[in-house]
């Protein structure tokens, strides 16, 4: 295991600046996801931890040691890559040991350790086999199997399940999220997939045009996003933005949204909102906000709503009802904002009508719409 620091990591290509300053510290044994949307850096990053693109500015370290000048070879790091880029002319058994046969390493010794390996990996079976005769979660597995070989300090995995099919997708982040499990190797892993980043990491690194947006826990991050793109892109629906000003009526304050022509909504703050950020937010009252709530917070009112003080009830119109089994997702009008709500099957028949809903006021988050940052 290992510690890994990045401190100010840069990259320029001319005058485009692809990574802005980069600040990451890993503990011994952490899983960090590098997560964004295509183009933010991430893979760029990934391949300067690697020692395959050098850095403008900034510095990596391995247990406190800079590795920026030591060759790719010699950093002690493994990769595995979105492609499997096996041999296809080799048995599995040979693609395991071929990195420690280009090291010199003894034969007996290169056999231990293919043999411990696909043991951990349940490939075992497979080490007379060509990639031809493998699957895509076996090809990925031997894969895996061939960087595990190296016995190495840090693993880089560069969307490595993006090839696989959604069902094998789910099995292979289970056998990755056990497979650190029993290891307790430090890696670090490149997806856009957010899924994949909540289910497998222990911190998370959200990138937006070459900068860090938000750098925590995934619990953390998906209760206290740190602004409205990872709000947004954290979660599957992404959180529900509500515009309006933040007002105190009947003393307690609220957000009051205009719903259009009739009226008004005034969905006060819990009191854990306001333990949270007092100050912050007397200095907001009569100003615009926005209100994020996550689709699960979001209920159909019932006779008790009204008693629970956390729970601030509102009238929305019903647009589409989208039964997934396990509940249904509906697609309310607030005015100007469309709100996703997870219902249970059957509290709702039919769309186009209106209803009365309630949303969890505890869990809400306030961001500023000028700079989209969190209220806090």
């Amino acid at each position: 295991m290992a510690t890994l620091t990045l401190q100010g990591i840069k990259k320029r290509y001319g005058p485009v600046e692809t990574l802005k300053g980069i600040d990451l510290d890993l503990e011994d044994g952490e899983f960090l996801v590098l997560l964004g949307s295509s183009g933010c850096g991430k893979s760029t990053l990934l391949n300067i931890i690697a020692g395959l693109i050098e850095p403008s500015d900034g510095d990596v370290l391995i247990d406190g040691q800079s590795i920026v000048r030591v060759h790719p070879k010699n950093r002690n790091i493994a990769m595995v890559f979105q492609s499997y880029a096996l041999y296809p002319n080799m048995t599995v058994a040979r693609n395991l040991g071929f990195g420690l046969e280009m090291r010199g390493v003894a034969k007996a010794d290169r056999q231990r350790a293919i043999e411990k390996v696909a043991a951990v990996l349940q490939i075992d079976h497979l080490l007379d086999r060509k990639p031809a005769a493998l699957s895509g979660g076996q090809r990925q597995r031997v894969a895996i199997g061939r960087a595990m070989v190296r016995d190495p300090k840090v693993f880089l995995f560069d969307e490595p399940l993006s090839n696989l099919d959604a069902k094998l997708r789910v099995e292979m982040r289970t056998e990755l999220k056990k497979l650190h499990q029993r290891l307790g190797t430090t890696i670090v892993y490149v997806t856009h997939d957010q899924i994949e980043a909540m289910t497998l990491a222990s911190r998370i690194a959200i990138m937006r045009d070459g900068v860090v947006q938000q750098f925590a826990a995934p619990q953390e991050i998906y209760e206290r996003p740190a602004n409205l793109y990872v709000a947004e892109f954290i979660g599957s629906p992404g959180m529900n933005f509500i515009h309006g000003e933040l007002r105190r009526q009947d003393g307690r304050i609220g957000i009051l949204s205009k719903t259009g022509a009739a009226g008004a909504s005034f969905l006060p703050l819990a009191a854990a909102n306001l333990a949270a950020a007092d100050a912050a937010i007397e200095a907001r009252i009569d100003r615009p906000v926005i209100l994020g709530i996550r689709p699960e917070t979001v209920t159909l009112a019932n006779s008790s709503t009204a008693a629970a003080p956390h729970l601030a009830s509102f009238e929305a119109q019903v647009e589409v009802l989208e039964p997934t089994g396990a509940d249904t997702l509906g697609t309310l009008r607030l005015g100007a904002d469309q709100v996703t709500a997870r219902l249970r099957p059957g509290d709702l028949q039919q769309a186009g009508g209106t209803a009365r809903f309630a949303a969890d006021m505890s869990r809400a988050s306030l961001f500023d719409p000028e700079t989209g940052l969190r209220i806090s």
